[in-house]
């Protein structure tokens, strides 16, 4: 009978059986080294949205033994006491963090995609967790079950020419009784430039009974808070509006919307018929051919600090990727981002489950001015089934838009559904005109008491 010695090494057991593999000169050598602990890679932002209460694996036990796995601070007190209401500033939820990319190489390798250039659906992962950061920061002292509702918008103000250390920084803007609207903007640190903004709505649930948890209120502190906050405020009502319509899912098309669609299906009828004489051109693609597809298993890795769900910043890198491998295969170009319009996360994808993502061009329109090229809007479509694929439910729709240079491709609907989708990608696309138009409107206002 022999007994097993063995050594810790940062942390790690390594065995007798590894230790004889090697001989002293090599062991001495591998201990002396000067390597670091190992640091999972999606642990290494400053934002990571891994700070979970209890290991996976813990809260699997928990959930088979059916009690609950990520015990929140408010859950270990008394749930029957009604919370506090109090009065709270957008100063009060002000949160910074630094991505310090020129003296951390290795950081910045995590951020770079294949041309050298920031990849932006890495950067989305963080502005997700640092809103959750700023919404928990705002119900203070209370710690609720915080959901992201709606990603309201991202928009990219310029285009990043160089690599330098990045500021995301954000606060409350608006609440109402349970929700939360969170406004993140992002900045290049040498000359303090803003170039990325980004919108959430979180809202706020009970831990145990997960009905509608009040919030603390933001009250305004002076004239440009009050324009911020206003403007949330008329957003979000127009978007609860905007939801009870319907859209063009319960009403018909406008009499200019029914013509466009109208004069786009005889374009089609036209290339269909032999004697017409007319060929599908070149830089036409019809809408079902532009669909690309993925399916993926969802890890415990990449789940929220509630232990079950998946992390909301994991799905908006996800389907942006996908949406600009569809935007760059419909052009043969290099897409460049824009803006994500309004998201709305339907329902909860649990860890363990399948996701399908189908990504379609939904609507282009070209740019005669330089920079020429074709802004390409991207639908991508998700739903979640369980691994046995009992069902499979609707979990939301991301609409993405990219601006590829030297570009003219135009995508062609066929099918009256299809044209309902080119439809939605009109609207879209002018809800996001009107809406940089407002932000640089309201910039300008700020600018102005800056100066004076």
């Amino acid at each position: 009978m022999t007994t097993t010695s063995s050594m810790r090494f940062h942390g790690h057991v390594v065995t007798a059986g590894l230790r004889r593999k090697f001989n002293t000169t090599s062991v001495t050598r591998f201990i002396r080294s000067p390597v670091t602990r190992f640091i999972p890679q999606a642990n290494r932002s400053p934002a990571s949205p891994m700070r979970l209460q209890v290991t996976w694996l813990e809260a699997l036990k928990a959930q088979q033994e059916g009690r609950p796995g990520s015990i929140t601070s408010f859950s270990k007190t008394s749930s029957d006491v009604p919370p506090v209401i109090e009065d709270r500033t957008m100063s009060d939820s002000f949160t910074a963090i630094s991505l310090p990319f020129k003296q951390d190489q290795w950081l910045l390798d995590t951020y770079v995609n294949s041309t050298g250039r920031l990849r932006i659906g890495q950067i989305f992962q963080d502005l997700d967790a640092l809103a959750g950061v700023i919404a928990y920061k705002h119900c203070a002292p209370y710690d609720p079950t915080i959901v992201t509702a709606s990603v309201d918008r991202i928009s990219l103000l310029k285009r990043l020419t160089a690599l330098s250390d990045i500021e995301l920084f954000g606060n409350v803007t608006w609440t109402g009784k349970s929700s939360m609207e969170i406004t993140i903007k992002a900045r290049t640190v040498q000359d303090n430039s803003v170039f990325l903004t980004a919108n959430f709505t979180f809202v706020a649930r009970h831990p145990i009974t997960q009905r509608s948890f009040p919030i603390n209120r933001l009250v305004p502190q002076n004239e440009t808070e009050t324009q911020i906050f206003d403007r949330a405020e008329s957003y979000n009502a127009a978007k609860k509006r905007a939801a009870k319509s319907g859209g063009l899912h319960a009403s018909p098309p406008t009499a200019d919307e029914a013509s466009i669609i109208h004069s786009m299906w005889l374009r089609q009828k036209a290339y269909e018929d032999p004697n017409s004489g007319l060929d599908l051109p070149s830089d036409v693609v019809l809408m079902r051919d532009s669909q690309v597809h993925s399916t993926m298993l969802m890890q415990p890795q990449y789940r929220n600090r509630h232990s079950y769900m998946i992390f909301g910043g994991y799905l908006l890198r996800q389907t942006f990727e996908l949406a600009y491998c569809c935007a760059a295969a419909f052009t043969h170009g290099n897409p460049h981002f824009i803006s994500l319009d309004q998201t709305t996360f339907k329902s909860p994808v649990p860890v363990g489950s399948v996701l399908y993502l189908t990504a379609v061009v939904a609507y282009t329109q070209h740019q005669a001015q330089a920079p020429q090229g074709t802004f390409v809007q991207v639908r991508v479509d998700t739903s979640v089934s369980d691994i046995q694929h009992g069902n499979r439910v609707d979990s939301g729709s991301f609409t993405y838009t990219y601006f590829v240079e030297n570009k003219c491709v135009s995508v062609l609907p066929v099918s009256y559904d299809e044209g309902i989708t080119y439809l939605e990608g009109r609207r879209n696309a002018i809800e996001s005109k009107n809406f940089f138009n407002e932000l640089a409107d309201l910039n300008s206002q700020e600018l102005e008491k800056t100066v004076t």
